[in-house]
């Protein structure tokens, strides 16, 4: 089963999700923090799209979604982009496919 979780950060508000489990086509979803736009945002790794398209089994050349920088790293789960301050999930989940 997969999950998308809700993370919010203790000092400014600033709220993310993170998705866990593989969606009904093989695909994960990994979360990238950007510095230069201060977002945490999804990137679709692997699946059938990954068979397809081979730049698409990793995080090598891939851009924010957001602005379009190619700085962005793995989000760590805990620090906020926006402040540095400490995310911690919120209890909430919900279904993803």
């Amino acid at each position: 089963m997969a999950h998308r979780k809700t993370y919010r950060c203790e000092q400014c508000g600033y709220e993310t999700y993170d998705y866990e489990g593989r969606g009904f086509m093989g695909q994960h979803i990994v979360m990238v923090s950007c510095p230069d736009c201060k977002s945490v945002e999804p990137l679709v790794v692997g699946g059938i799209i990954g068979q397809v398209a081979a730049s698409f089994n990793g995080l090598t050349g891939r851009l924010c979604l957001r602005c379009g920088s190619n700085r962005i790293t793995l989000w760590d789960h805990k620090t906020c982009p926006k402040c540095g301050g400490t995310m911690r999930f919120t209890g909430e989940q919900t279904f993803w496919t």
